[in-house]
């Protein structure tokens, strides 16, 4: 009686799933590569916007908030506030510039940074950035 999963056969498969795979992986790749520029904004990158990246990490938002998708679920997700304020950074500069100092009692709400009017405006200026992303439909919907 002939075996018909001989150490020959299951080598072949190793190595043809290996390629299948790897070329599989190859292919989305450069498809990415393909897309990625389209669906950036990368031109509208500024100094300001990259000043409101770096006050959004180093008050680590990201621990409450998420940004498209990726993050902390305890307050709103911030990919498109800025439509949801009406498309509109002075709303946003002032919804973070006059939150209460000991929050609203009973609910949880957004600490008070005490940011200075240039990060106000820096961080607002990022979260418009990011409302201008190609996110593919990303927030499903305007509440986020």
């Amino acid at each position: 009686m002939s075996e018909v999963f001989t150490k020959s056969v299951a080598r072949n498969i190793y190595y043809g799933g290996s390629a299948f795979f790897i070329l599989l992986f190859l292919a989305l790749t450069f498809d990415t590569i393909g897309q990625t520029p389209s669906r950036d904004n990368h031109e509208a990158i500024t100094e300001e916007v990259a000043l409101g990246k770096k006050v959004w990490e180093v008050n680590n938002c990201i621990g409450c908030h998420t940004l498209l998708g990726e993050g902390a679920y305890f307050a709103p997700e911030l990919g498109n506030v800025y439509e949801r304020f009406g498309k509109s950074t002075d709303a946003i500069v002032a919804f973070i510039k006059y939150r209460p100092v000991d929050g609203i009692p009973g609910r949880r709400s957004m600490p008070q940074f005490n940011l200075s009017d240039e990060e106000l405006q820096a961080v607002a200026e990022f979260l418009k950035y990011v409302n201008g992303i190609n996110t593919a439909n990303w927030p499903p919907n305007i509440q986020g």
